[in-house]
Formats: structure tokens, sequence, C-alpha cells
């Protein structure tokens, strides 16, 4: 941060003669020093460039309106104001608070200003950067000799190999050096909570309107494990939202615990819309529990927040609703929600205490904010045992934890501090807000089709949409609550041709996977391919030129679709993947075929189905997985599921909801979710390069799927 905005004054001999003087000594200070054309270029300046350390201005000529509005952009900016001998000094008790330095024009004062102006630039770097961060930083300035842990010695080992200074030149100086021991005792512990460890979590909590907060450093996977963990006890019985994480099934395998699970809705187009509020009544609760074998009332709950298709829940109704001691809100993919106004009530960490609960809602830092993979954060409101939970927290966090990634966490709390943070976070809504509305006009300027994307109408406001009940048919929720769910407008949706959101299948329509992979071989990556839709999202690392890149996408697609181009040169890495079976096929050809076999096995019709009846419980996930750890599994093709216990959760990306728990067997009942799962592996039969990836299954060179379930007693080794 070397750059130092000077307001020159209007042609004035005695004024313009010392800010010579003060560019020069800036200078030799070593900043650089720039001209803005007015206050207005000035504002825009301070926006979009987050280096300028400094403003130097003329108090007659700009005074306090000027200041207040750099105010709204940085509070922390230091503003210096030249004045003569007879200005006007009209400063109030709110102006001196702000970060204002005055100097009188006069001659051979520059070196002076300049060096006042050196000291209050690292007093802004001081305020600014969070107290781990600062002692990294300084531990790093140091260049101390150490003889512990980690053994490239702050990168000394990378260069003493060709392949190893390959690997210095390309991640730098800074982050090896950054790389250090937990022996070094200036920096705290993270696991003990101490020094400036124990600073950085206080400063997170205060930041994001926690009580209490803990820094994660391998991912949200493990803070879902860590407050599973500590808030359900063996043999105790846990709500768990069917939406959930996979990391909180490796939970239910790791802690023998009874899961009794919140059904949420779907729509035709295979979105999620969040738990019915009937889900969380206490007769529905009573009712689960008396039909699960050993279950008991439930401890603990864990809800997804958001989903991954971007709706919230309003979380005071079921902070009030649910009679259990504690709620986990699994909210990785909305860490910014304290931060805007348009997610006031729909956070795990708004409002006050619940009185007799204990409120956890996990991050992930790294998804949506400017953190290093792998940063995560565990938020808490409401009184916990420290000490136990710290024991959790330790069975699952290394001793040896990556100090740049504990730093990414932080930094990216600082960044949401203040006036700057929340504009980062607005200006996240507005693109995205931007980007819908361009996507309607190009729909509405396009000759014949174009995509459509899913929202109401008029989308002009910033605002989180609610998913209400009764004639809007844009959600395509039939059974909808009235002010429970609500859609983040920076979860962008954007929809093909061929299926309506109430679930009609039209003659023709555009799969979304064929626009993806268009996309991918354009360097545009999707989010999340549905059916026929395309998850997009506006973080606040999106600018406008990576939204334009979409929309350049959109409009070459429709371009080369109704071309009727070949796929041999509209989808070249496709068609590389089976040339003989692609060599003359057109995109239409290919778009429809696919189209067809959805049409032909009603897919709005099966994928309902197959989320409305869950498979039936045999074994808890932790008594499979002592199972499979035993031996006791074998091996079959998925059409055989019906009847079988299965050993793995298995999941279908898209649209990455489990369909299938281990311990849990298909039934007649349940018979639909196998035909969803069939229906997903006949097109990649079909078509090579659109097999589906299922997690919990093994595809085989021969395109056959594989699961693994419990053995039968009787016929191989006794359970």
């Amino acid at each position: 941060m070397n750059i130092i905005a000077i307001m020159g004054p209007n042609h004035v001999f005695y004024k313009d003669e010392p800010v010579r003087e003060l560019d020069a000594a800036l200078k030799q200070q070593g900043f650089h020093t720039v001209y803005p054309q007015g206050a207005e270029d000035l504002l825009k300046l301070i926006e979009h460039n987050p280096r300028i350390c400094g403003v130097v201005f003329d108090w007659d000529e700009y005074s306090l309106d000027l200041c207040s509005e750099i105010n709204q952009l940085n509070e922390y900016l230091p503003l210096y104001a030249f004045i003569n001998t007879h200005s006007t000094m009209d400063v109030g008790i709110n102006e001196m608070r702000m970060a204002i330095w005055f100097f009188e024009y006069a001659l051979n004062a520059a070196e002076e200003i300049a060096l006042r102006i050196r000291q209050s630039t690292e007093e802004y770097v001081d305020t600014i950067t969070p107290p781990l961060t600062k002692a990294l930083f300084n531990y790093v300035k140091e260049g101390k000799t150490t003889f512990c842990t980690p053994g490239h010695m702050a990168g000394t080992a990378f260069q003493k190999s060709p392949v190893g200074s390959l690997f210095y030149d390309f991640f730098g100086a800074n982050t090896l050096k950054a790389d250090i021991s937990i022996s070094v005792s200036e920096l705290g512990s993270l696991l003990d909570h101490t020094g400036p460890h124990l600073e950085a979590e206080e400063y997170i909590a205060r930041t994001f309107g926690a009580e209490q907060s803990y820094m994660v450093t391998n991912g949200t996977s493990t803070s879902n494990k860590i407050v599973g963990m500590y808030a359900a006890a063996a043999g105790s019985t846990v709500l768990i939202d069917r939406n959930c994480h996979k990391s909180l099934t490796h939970l239910l395998m790791m802690s023998d615990i009874i899961p009794i699970w919140l059904k949420p809705t779907r729509n035709a187009l295979g979105i999620l819309g969040g738990i019915p509020k009937r889900e969380f009544s206490k007769e529905s609760i009573a009712l689960k529990v008396s039909q699960t074998p050993r279950a008991g009332w439930p401890v603990h709950a864990v809800i997804t927040n958001s989903t991954y298709d971007g709706l919230l829940y309003s979380t005071q109704f079921i902070k009030e609703t649910l009679e259990v001691p504690s709620i986990h809100f699994d909210s990785a993919w909305v860490p910014y929600t304290n931060f805007h106004p348009i997610y006031r009530g729909l956070s795990g960490m708004s409002g006050e205490r619940t009185p007799g609960k204990v409120i956890y809602e996990t991050q992930s830092t790294h998804k949506l904010l400017a953190a290093f993979s792998q940063a995560s954060l565990i938020h808490i409101k409401g009184d916990y045992d420290e000490q136990t939970f710290n024991e959790a927290y330790m069975m699952h966090t290394t001793t040896s934890p990556n100090y740049a990634i504990v730093a990414s966490i932080e930094t990216a709390a600082a960044m949401l501090r203040g006036n700057s943070g929340r504009r980062l976070i607005n200006r996240s809504v507005e693109r995205a807000l931007h980007f819908r509305r361009e996507v309607q006009r190009l729909r509405e300027e396009s000759d014949g089709w174009f995509f459509d994307i899913w929202q109401p109408d008029g989308v002009d406001e910033p605002e989180c949409w609610a998913i209400q009940p009764g004639g809007e048919e844009w959600h395509g929720f039939r059974d909808a609550d009235a002010d429970h769910m609500y859609l983040d407008p920076i979860k962008v949706t954007i929809l093909t041709p061929g299926m309506s959101e109430m679930g009609e299948m039209a003659e023709e329509g555009i799969p979304a996977a064929l626009v993806a992979k268009f996309l991918d071989e354009r360097g545009v990556v999707v989010e999340k391919t549905g059916p026929y839709n395309l998850l997009f999202l506006f973080s606040i690392g999106i600018d406008k030129t990576k939204a334009m890149s979409v929309l350049r996408g959109l409009t070459e697609f429709k371009r080369a679709y109704d071309l009727n181009l070949r796929v041999k040169n509209m989808l070249p890495d496709l068609y590389a993947q089976d040339p003989d079976f692609y060599r003359n096929m057109r995109i239409q050809t290919l778009a429809q075929g696919i189209h067809s076999l959805i049409r032909q096995h009603d897919l709005p019709r099966l994928m309902l189905q197959a989320f409305a009846m869950l498979p039936e419980m045999k074994l808890t996930p932790h008594q499979m997985f002592q199972q499979q750890v035993q031996g006791n599994v074998e091996t079959v093709d998925i059409s055989r599921l019906v009847g079988r216990v299965s050993a793995n959760m298995i999941l279908p990306y898209p649209p990455g909801v489990p369909l299938v728990m281990p311990g849990e067997m298909i039934t007649e009942e349940s018979r639909p979710v196998l035909d969803f799962l069939l229906m997903l592996c006949t097109i990649g039969r079909h078509y090579p390069g659109f097999e589906t990836d299922i997690h919990g299954a093994t595809l085989t060179e021969e395109g056959q799927y594989l699961v693994r379930v419990l053995k039968q007693a009787g016929e191989n080794e006794p359970v």
C-alpha cells in the first residue's frame, strides 16, 4: 500500500508550490502519487483501488463533504487536509472521529509532512490488519533461524532441487516463509486458543455476530463433525436434514447415534425447497421417534441453510419451534449473511440468544469469501462446555495447522468489517441482479428461444425473494409455506428449454449438461448442472468481465445450436471421447436424443417420487460401517439394489442430494429411488461423455455401476 491520491488546488501559487514539494518528498518516502480529476474521479479511484492509503486535498475547496463520502467507502482511510490562516475549521464531534490530519500551506515543510504521512500509513495498515495475520507478517519479516518443522525451512530446502526450485518460484518466498511450526510461541496456539490465535477468534466472533468462533483448517466437512461429536453423545438421537452434506453422513458413520430424517421438498426441476414447517413440529417429530427403533427424543438438530440452490430459511421459526437443546445450521455456502440487510433473520447467528438452546453455525470461509481452500468457521451462541468442545475440536484438527490457511480465515473476516466490507457484499448482490436483468433482456430480444432464469418477476431491488404459497408458479413448489424460504439473489439458476418449473415436458428440449460442456470448453465452469438448469455463484470475486463471459457463452451456444453444428466442431472434447459415435452427429440430434430419454422415463414424476419415499433404515450408518470394517459386504450391480442393505451413501451428482444412506434398504415402496438412479445410468450408456457421477457407486470400463451391500446371512459369512 503506497499510493497517495492528491487533489491539487486550483493553480494558486502559494498552494501549488507546497504541494509540488510534498509530491517529491512522498516519492522519496517510497510512495506513488496520483492526481484524480475532481471529487467524483477520486471516489471512483478509492472504490476500485484498495491500495490507496491516503488522500491529500485542499480543505477550503472540498471540506467535510468529501471527507464524509470517502468515509462511506473506507472509514479507516487517512485524510490529509491543507489549510491556510483564513480557513474555517467547522468540524463537529462526529467528524473528529474520522482519520483527518491538517497541515498549513508552507514552503520547506514537505519532508516533515511526508514523514507524518508515512507514520499515519503505518498506523492505517496496523489498524486494518487483524491480530494473527499481523503477528504472522511480523514473524516472517524477522527472518528467524529455526531448527524445528517444517523441513523445508522457509523454502530453503526447495531451492536445493531443480523441481523444488520450480515449486519455490511458483508459490513465492513469503508463502513458504509463512509455513511455520506450531512451536513458534509468539503466534500462540490454534489448539489451545492462546495468543494471537485467541485474539483472532475473538475478532472473528465480533465480526460475524457470534459469541464464540473457532477457526478450522480442514473445511466445513471437519467443522460439521466437530459440532456433531460434541452435541450428540453415543446412543442419542439426532434430527438431520436429508439434504445434508456427506460430511454429516460420515459423522453418523463415526459416531453411534441414531438419525431421524427431516425430509425437504423439491420441485420438478430438482431444486430443493427446504424442510416444510410441519416437519419441525413436536407432533411430527414424536411420530418419527415412535417409528424409529431405539430412538429417543432428539438432543440435537442439523439444518442445511442455505440449500445448494440458494434457498435460505427464516431461522427464528426453526429456533423457536424445534424442541431440542441445540441446533446446528450448516451454512457452508453463505458465510456473508451477516453483512447485508437483505439477509437479516436468515442466518444461524441472526438475532439474540435463543433461551435454553445453543445455536451453532458452520461456514466455508473459502467458498464465497476470500480465503484459502479448507478455510472454515464454527460460530456459537449459547452456553456450552468449552473444554469438552475443544476435545472434539482437537479430535479433528491437526497438530500442524497451515498458518496461511488460518490467516486467510481471519483476513476474510477483516475484509468484511466496516463500510468497505458491506460494499463488497453489496457489489456481489448488484452484479448478480445486473446479470439477471441482462439474461432477461437477451431473452426478450432473441429470435426464437433463449435461456430463462429462475426468479420471480420484477427483480430490480436487492432482496431475498420469498417462496410463497399459491399462484406463484415461478418457483414450482406446490405446497410452499408462507414466509419460510427465501431465494438468495447471488445464487443464479439459468434454465434451459425443455421443462417448465411445474414439471411439464416440452416436445423439444436442450439438457443443461450440453450447455455446461460447451461453456467448460470455453473456460467457464458451472457450479452445478441439473437436468435443465445451471447454477452460477456470484461471489465477491466475480466482476463484470467474468459475468460477461457467461453471457457471451450463452449467446454463442444459441447461435451454434440454431445453426445445428456438428458435435465435432461445437464440442470437440466430447467428440474426442468417442469419435466413432459422434462422427456425423449434429448438436440438435444429440440434444433431442437425450431429451427423448428423459421424457421416456418421465423425469419430473420420477424425481418427485424418488425423494418422496425414503428407503427403509435397517442399520444405523454407524452399525453399517462397523459391518463394512469387518468385511461383511459384497459388490452387486446397482440394478439389484432392491431388497439389499446399502453399505455406502449413494449420491448422484447432479443433483448432489443423498438418495440412499449407509444401512438403508430400497423396498418396493421406495423403488422410484432406484428407477431414478437407473435412468441416470441409462443416459450415460446411450451417450458417451454423459455418465453420471454417482458417489458410492463404481463405474466400470464396461459402463456398469457397482455398489457395495451388506452380505446376506446364510449365503455368505454370518452377519
